[in-house]
């Protein structure tokens, strides 16, 4: 493999994150693959003399970090509303991002939806008066089983999770299990302090 080709390759690989990134739902997600892409695309444009493409994917790596730095500071102002699983507007919700929720909690909108769900615990987290996540499960005195802790994808960069355990310690939840799949939660469950016990994650509220 000659230098040219290799040159060539950096080339596609740079192209190929900016134009996947944009497929991405999580704004933040985006940001971080956008910037990547831009940034090998930019050493791209300087190596074959390229300066007009070099510059503007150098202008596009600032404005990506300039805008992650504000995601990152910017304070949300979250609220906890509490909910009935039968509540209408919490049906309404979960049907409008069903799809969305399928593909990280899947059988559970569907075993809602049937009845045969025995969740009794509800929850709805706003931001600025918007929907921001859902939260169900299962109570058992200071103990939640955790079904669903979904956000919706302009709200995944963890703040709303901080915000939701800190209000379920105050609503007097003192551990959560999550026990359904884990492939796509894993930097989540990480981040929150979940611990794995045999299959099953676990995090005390302290």
């Amino acid at each position: 493999m000659n230098s040219q080709m290799i040159i060539e390759i950096v080339g596609y690989i740079g192209s190929a994150l900016v134009l996947v990134s944009f497929l991405m739902t999580s704004v933040w997600k985006l940001r971080i693959v956008n910037t990547i892409g831009s940034f090998i695309f930019m050493i791209y444009a300087l190596i074959i003399r390229s300066y007009p493409t070099a510059i503007m994917n150098f202008c596009l790596v600032l404005i990506n970090l300039h805008f992650l730095w504000k995601m990152r500071h910017t304070g949300k102002e979250y609220d906890l509303v509490k909910l009935e699983p039968s509540d209408q507007y919490l049906k309404y919700l979960l049907k409008k991002q069903g799809d969305d929720i399928e593909k990280f909690f899947p059988h559970v909108l569907k075993d809602f939806q049937s009845g045969e769900s025995e969740l009794d615990f509800a929850c709805l987290i706003t931001c600025g008066g918007n929907p921001a996540g859902i939260t169900m499960g299962k109570q058992k005195g200071e103990e939640l089983d955790l079904h669903l802790d979904y956000s919706l994808p302009e709200y995944r960069d963890f703040s709303i999770g901080t915000f939701l355990m800190n209000k379920l310690k105050e609503e007097g939840i003192k551990k959560l299990i999550y026990d359904g799949p884990s492939q796509n939660h894993m930097a989540y469950l990480n981040k929150m302090g979940f611990k794995e016990v045999q299959g099953v994650f676990e995090k005390t509220l302290a």
